[in-house]
């Protein structure tokens, strides 16, 4: 867990009450027996969170398979994106929420005193992110995207930084980079604008992206894979208050997230959707649950979750390159901790 000289004191202060964390480096927390409760109990009996539209997260995943008991999730409303809700950790309206890792590099770099406990969402063969043209598009390089515009559907997260990445490598200066346009286009619109040229490159993932294909006519300039292969781009959080003082309960979220992560990884892929649509028909949020029809895999490229240092290495690099952080404002191991997975000491 990374602890900045400003709130070492007040950590310092949260072991000599509870003796339950030792504080090590490399972006690690080795625990101990947890002492708030004596025997190992979570010191909460919920956690508040919020949820995506037809959509299944591993935690409510986590608590669907048992893995969560005895602590239940409490559903807030939904987020509009990964930056608002980890925010909503920052400000205390949750206690757990997750993001695209720069997002999160960004929001510590600012003080946020958060730290990431498990991977959750990224890129592999089955799952990824294209960045599609039309096929009588004149865009063939990275050089002609110079003076477009790119559909996304929010700035400060993973499409904003994938598209950057992109360019940079191709060799764009940063003002060639900043004469691109990044739009903000609502998901299930992208693609129709992509076809009325609203915009000339569009980020598809998912159903959005298989239905596309579907109707044909469009191409990928690139993926997100062409640039990282398979990764980890995303993870949840905690606060850094909400961890000293519930260590049993922080343990019991990241070990049930990471076996329910597992749990879908291993599990027959039929299996896996009839489980998401089960779950979104008993919550009984008036959803609508085809979308999970398209689950492919859980893209997260760390055993249960587990984070490395390249997982944000690379959006530190590129922040620092634009200008965004000072060089050695933020070590991706200040950033992170696997200390509470059930699998950090597995080497397979």
């Amino acid at each position: 867990m990374k602890v900045s000289s400003n709130k070492t004191v007040y950590i310092l202060y949260v072991l000599l009450l509870t003796s339950a964390i030792t504080l090590t480096g490399c972006g690690g927390v080795k625990t101990t027996t947890a002492s708030s409760s004596g025997d190992g109990e979570p010191e909460v009996a919920e956690l508040r969170y919020q949820g995506w539209t037809g959509a299944v997260s591993f935690p409510e995943l986590a608590e669907d398979l048992g893995y969560l008991a005895p602590i239940k999730l409490n559903y807030i409303g939904n987020t509009i994106s990964g930056p608002q809700d980890i925010q909503s950790v920052v400000t205390g309206d949750t206690d757990f929420g997750g993001a695209f890792n720069g997002a999160i590099v960004k929001l510590i770099a600012a003080k946020a005193e958060i730290t990431s406990v498990l991977a959750y969402y990224g890129s592999d063969d089955s799952t990824w992110t294209g960045y599609y043209t039309l096929d009588d598009s004149p865009i063939k390089t990275a050089k002609d995207l110079i003076g477009k515009k790119v559909g996304m559907n929010t700035l400060g997260g993973h499409h904003e930084a994938v598209v950057k990445e992109y360019l940079y490598r191709a060799g764009l200066t940063l003002d060639e980079i900043k004469q691109v346009t990044l739009v903000v286009v609502p998901p299930v619109s992208t693609e129709q604008s992509l076809r009325d040229k609203q915009i000339d490159i569009a980020s598809l993932g998912g159903i959005l992206r298989d239905k596309a294909l579907e109707r044909g006519g469009i191409h990928p300039l690139f993926k997100d894979t062409d640039l990282f292969g398979v990764f980890s781009a995303g993870s949840y959080v905690l606060s850094n208050k909400f961890i000293a003082k519930n260590p049993n309960a922080t343990r019991l979220f990241v070990e049930a997230t990471a076996k329910a992560i597992e749990w879908a990884r291993t599990t027959p892929r039929e299996e896996v959707i009839a489980r998401y649509e089960s779950i979104i028909n008993k919550r009984g949020r008036k959803e609508d649950a085809s979308s999970v029809k398209y689950w492919r895999s859980t893209g997260v490229a760390g055993k249960g979750g587990l984070i490395s240092d390249k997982e944000f290495d690379t959006w530190i690099s590129w922040f620092e390159a634009e200008g965004t952080l000072k060089k050695g404002q933020v070590k991706a191991s200040e950033l992170y901790t696997n200390a509470f997975s059930p699998y950090l000491n597995e080497t397979k």
